[in-house]
């Protein structure tokens, strides 16, 4: 349980006037795990929230202003119930955690009765799977709520990995027979026949994303099995042509690389009780000048339709790595230059 020691928090005179704060954490063992290593988490709240967090045991004393000390307490307080779940605790738990915090707003904002507690969480056999963005957050709503469901923004804000996810979910539910998924293969071209091993062997190298996703979420013998007995299929894009799919949670992965005839074609397999979730980055298209990307033209077209969600992410919902957000905002930056032009 936490407890407040002798540096509760203190009205302010002012509203920039300076508050201080002690927690205090009764398992020393997951005190520590909290902190992270060389008080790697800690620092990360300091620098994310501007407060100042010094650890001494398996106390912190909090200082800041008033909103942004209460922000950092709910951070901490969050995580440490997760780890007393026995939960794991990872950079983008604590990342999450913060975000959250911020979306709830201020001290003076937050009303807990009628604040939702904590992002979306998806809840699987081998580890529950959380939100850490509010664009997650919403993309997990819109995939329990429609049956299909586009995610598009950059690289690492989670698209696939949630979508993944999801379609574990449903599986473990039995809600859905099977797991199906897709991605267009060499730059969109599918040209694969050159390649060397059976239908799997030549398309494992581009969907090895989707693997590591679903050897991380289910246990590997569950997934080598249902992978003989077909109840998860790997499938490029080419041959879905001809095929409805029932009964079954579908991935298109790397959507932006198919053409506007591929998107139509693989959209239209939805079969009864299937749920399909399409994602892709607009900004990396790999095909060739002048032929229109399929998600842009769908997203485009099906704006506003019923029953059909979308989930757009920003530069903002990276959460790889701080520096790949960085990376994404200068990139985006320079496109939005050129785009302008020069100045005259």
């Amino acid at each position: 349980m936490r407890t407040v020691g002798p540096g509760n928090l203190l009205p302010a005179a002012t509203e920039g006037t300076p508050t201080q704060l002690v927690l205090a954490f009764d398992d020393n063992r997951l005190a520590s795990v909290l902190f992270g290593q060389y008080g790697q988490n800690l620092a990360m709240i300091e620098r994310r929230l501007n407060v100042v967090a010094e650890q001494r045991g398996n106390h912190v004393t909090l200082e800041g202003s008033r909103d942004a000390v209460e922000q950092a307490r709910r951070v901490l307080e969050g995580l440490y119930e997760q780890l007393k779940r026995g939960n794991d605790l990872v950079a983008g738990d604590v990342e999450g955690a913060i975000r959250l915090a911020i979306a709830q707003g201020s001290l003076f904002d937050f009303e807990p009765s009628a604040t939702r507690p904590s992002f979306e969480e998806i809840n699987l056999r081998k580890r529950p799977v959380r939100a850490r963005t509010a664009a997650q957050d919403g993309y997990i709503r819109a995939m329990r709520r429609h049956a299909l469901v586009f995610g598009t923004g950059p690289a690492g804000t989670g698209k696939t990995w949630l979508a993944v996810a999801h379609a574990v979910a449903l599986f473990e539910r039995k809600e859905v027979d099977r797991i199906i998924l897709s991605r267009p293969a060499v730059e969109a071209g599918e040209r694969l026949g050159f390649l060397p091993g059976d239908m799997r062997e030549k398309v494992d190298p581009y969907l090895r994303p989707i693997y590591d996703a679903l050897f991380d979420l289910m246990d590997a013998r569950i997934v080598e099995r249902a992978m003989q007995t077909n109840e998860i299929e790997i499938a490029p894009l080419a041959f879905m042509r001809g095929r409805t799919l029932s009964n079954a949670a579908v991935i298109l992965d790397e959507a932006q690389n198919t053409t506007a005839m591929q998107m139509k074609m693989f959209l239209t397999r939805l079969g009864e009780n299937s749920r399909m979730i399409v994602t892709g980055d607009p900004s990396q298209v790999d095909l060739p000048p002048g032929q229109v990307s399929g998600l842009h033209e769908a997203v485009r077209l099906l704006d506003g339709v019923e029953g059909i969600g979308h989930a757009k992410f920003t530069a903002d919902d990276v959460i790889r790595h701080e520096l790949v957000a960085r990376i994404v905002a200068a990139y985006d930056a320079a496109d939005a230059a050129r785009k302008r032009g020069p100045k005259e």
